[in-house]
């Protein structure tokens, strides 16, 4: 009997000492998942407001060299626009909100060419795309296919281009650089993993993309050669 009394003694002082320790982690992860959402809707403004002049400056400039700085402003003010779109993302993700929504995927690859080409204007990105309409998280999608380009472009120093082919609900990103060995493809998923060690990163893209291919059921497969490149196939199922 005492012995059951102290188990059961100990099973709720457990209890209690958990609660404790849960309930005031609880309440920090509540606040700053708040004062997240607070200043993302605070950077909005000022995002806006540079959008904004930089458009009436544009209109009453001639010279050359100005305009290529209000474009170089452009860029530099999207570029912090992309951070918002992550930092918003995140943050539904954290608060379990839905955030799949339709949109074609030819579109959406339009459309990261043309904002990456301004970050990579040495990056010939040729596309073939076939139209294509899902129902799934698009701005997940933006991070994968923003990952593929960038490791494309990073492990490509010797070659300036980049294909992109859409087609048979299969979306093909095939770059021309290093390529991999098998031994590498083992481990490219591995978080931190960096199959060149002097490239600048943490190695987390890749374990990102396929989490997010996991959980939207899409079909992920790496063909690569080394001296040849590498082309990423993305094969989406639930469409």
């Amino acid at each position: 009997m005492l012995g059951a009394f102290l188990l059961f003694f100990i099973a709720v002082s457990g209890v209690f000492i958990v609660k404790l320790a849960v309930d005031p982690l609880s309440e920090y992860v509540i606040h700053l998942q708040n004062l997240s959402t607070e200043t993302l809707h605070e950077l909005n403004l000022p995002i806006s407001t540079i959008k904004t002049n930089t458009q009436m400056l544009r209109k009453s400039l001639e010279n050359e060299k100005s305009l290529k700085r209000i474009a170089r402003i452009d860029t530099a003010c999207e570029m912090l626009q992309e951070r918002y779109n992550e930092l918003d993302y995140l943050i539904k993700m954290q608060s379990n909100e839905k955030i799949r929504e339709t949109f074609r995927i030819d579109t959406l690859v339009q459309e990261r060419v043309g904002f990456l080409a301004k970050l990579y204007p040495q990056i010939k990105i040729n596309t073939e795309l076939q139209i294509l309409e899902i129902h799934g998280d698009k701005k997940g999608l933006i991070k994968v296919i923003d990952n593929i380009v960038d490791n494309g472009v990073k492990y490509s120093q010797n070659s300036t281009k980049i294909d992109i082919k859409l087609e048979d609900a299969t979306l093909c990103i095939q770059d021309y650089g290093i390529g991999m060995d098998e031994t590498e493809l083992l481990q490219i998923f591995d978080t931190y993993y960096q199959s060149n060690k002097n490239m600048q990163g943490f190695g987390i893209g890749l374990s990102m993309v396929k989490r997010y291919c996991d959980a939207n059921h899409i079909e992920l497969r790496f063909v690569s050669e080394k001296n040849v490149g590498t082309t990423v196939n993305l094969k989406f199922k639930n469409i």
